[in-house]
């Protein structure tokens, strides 16, 4: 239907052009029904009310003073070349856009095999997360997320590598490849930590002349633990921000003041990593986030704050909190992030051995 204003117009002009005094050239004007047809149509449509409008350009010159006139000869020269360049315009836009949709697909199916979904559920708890990648068309970057089961519980780990968008990639690749073969080996957090620490401060060799980085690399991690059958969670913090505890509508910031410097970062003390137990009860919800939420600012250079806007919802199920963060978290910084930003929510649902707290 909307071809049908540059139709309208070519008629409105001809009909105008052809019914003014032969010192009135309306015929220029022709020019806009072409140029308007590619903000919704493609190039067929538009080569065709191209080639329409040159056709009204001739009846023009026929009917009001001559086809052979110097003048209606230059205007339709001129309309036909602005069309086919128009055309011309329109062909390379659509190429562009299938290069990005081709681009689109592959990062979305690389991020669904670096980042794959967590499950609704892994045994007592409920999950939900968000990912916004800083990148302009790109979903993927170099913040990471991942679960797995143990013999009598769940561990988790979220993480922030240095940078961000498609360099980041492989970082987080290597960091997510290390927690998920050795997650399950270790039965304290902090060895989990140390084990992690050491693999990545191998292997992030690799990446140190890789573009125009400066060399340095680390990876912020937080590591959990959440057993089963108690209501305790165990952490280990390699330089990530505190998770938030959300209970009975309050929250509050588990501060680590003994935090492990992040990953790949060369520590001095052989027992820098080490790991906190806190109450996590039924009907409890952890927030876990990277520093792109924190940091994100509004137009007059505001951080998001956090643990304000999350005592809004601290009462909603796992889904529809991550879901009210990432609609308040882009609006806050006008629909653009400065850089990736990760979001969990974690809630333990009430068992029969831990019934929900009064």
């Amino acid at each position: 239907m909307l071809v049908l204003i540059p139709v309208a117009l070519i008629v409105l002009i001809t009909v105008v052009d052809i019914h003014s005094s032969k010192d009135i050239h309306l015929g220029p004007l022709l020019v806009i029904a072409p140029a308007l047809t590619p903000s919704f149509a493609g190039s067929r449509a538009t080569a065709a009310i191209g080639a329409l409008a040159v056709a009204a350009q001739v009846l023009i010159a026929v009917l009001h003073g001559g086809l052979t006139t110097s003048n209606h000869l230059a205007q339709i020269a001129a309309l036909t070349v602005l069309s086919a360049l128009i055309v011309v315009f329109t062909l390379v836009r659509e190429h562009r856009n299938r290069q990005l949709v081709r681009a689109q697909s592959v990062s979305e199916a690389a991020q669904r095999a670096l980042l794959r979904p967590l499950p609704d559920r892994i045994g007592p708890l409920e999950l939900a997360t968000t990912y916004l990648a800083a990148e302009d068309e790109t979903h993927i970057g170099g913040d990471l997320y991942t679960a797995t089961r143990t013999d009598d519980g769940t561990r988790v780990l979220i993480g922030d590598v240095r940078g961000k968008g498609l360099a980041a990639v492989g970082e987080a690749a290597l960091l997510l490849s290390a927690f998920r073969l050795v997650a399950a080996r270790h039965r304290d957090l902090a060895d989990l930590a140390r084990t992690l620490h050491r693999h990545v401060e191998r292997y992030l060799v690799d990446f140190a002349d890789s573009g125009d980085e400066t060399g340095e690399h680390f990876i912020t991690a937080l590591l959990l633990d959440i057993p089963d059958d108690e209501p305790v969670v165990s952490l280990t913090n390699c330089g990530h921000p505190p998770p938030l505890l959300l209970r009975q509508g309050r929250v509050r910031v588990l501060e680590d003041t003994e935090a492990a410097p992040p990953l790949g970062v060369p520590v001095a003390a052989p027992d820098a990593h080490r790991s906190r137990t806190t109450p996590f009860r039924s009907d409890d919800t952890l927030l876990l986030y990277t520093d792109g939420v924190t940091e994100a600012r509004d137009r007059d250079g505001v951080f998001y704050p956090l643990a304000e806007r999350t005592a809004r919802w601290a009462t909603c199920a796992p889904e529809a909190l991550v879901a009210h963060l990432r609609r308040d978290l882009l609006s806050h910084c006008g629909g653009r992030l400065g850089d990736d930003a990760a979001i969990i929510a974690i809630r333990r649902t009430p068992t029969a051995g831990h019934p929900a707290e009064s």
